[in-house]
């Protein structure tokens, strides 16, 4: 009875690292495929009006959109679209020191309001730059505020 116990033991241990492997391998994958494009950076989003908590994610530029996916998730559909038409910059500003474990090392944070929704979107510096001249660089004749 005790060997059969053990060797139960061990199958289910074996399974469960077996699951974990799988559960990595798929997340590697479906961020290897969202990178794969270009126009990607690691962007970290607070909603509603910043009262929530900071979720990792990825952004990719598509056209006139900014499209926020969750890091840890297996859905192919953003989770958040930013559209850069009617977008409003309501501030920027770093990190407060509650924030700061929450987020990435050299993080500026930007409020952005899109259709009466306010989000909070956290990036290197390089990246909120390449964010501002993304929203800068709208079409000729696009309204931004």
């Amino acid at each position: 009875m005790g060997g059969y116990l053990a060797l139960n033991v061990g199958g289910v241990l074996a399974a469960v690292l077996l699951a974990v492997v799988a559960v990595f391998a798929m997340l590697s994958l479906r961020r290897w495929l969202l990178e794969r494009r270009g126009g990607t950076v690691e962007c970290s989003l607070r909603e509603p009006d910043g009262r929530g908590v900071w979720r990792l994610g990825i952004g990719r530029y598509n056209g006139d959109e900014l499209l926020w996916f969750a890091i840890f998730g297996f859905r192919f559909r953003p989770r958040r679209v930013v559209h850069r038409r009617g977008l409003v910059v309501a501030g920027r500003r770093e990190p407060a020191a509650d924030e700061e474990p929450a987020l990435q090392p050299d993080t500026g944070i930007v409020e952005v309001r899109d259709d009466g929704h306010t989000v909070e979107l956290a990036m290197s510096g390089a990246a909120l730059t390449g964010f501002l001249a993304w929203l800068e660089a709208s079409p000729p004749g696009s309204s931004l505020k």
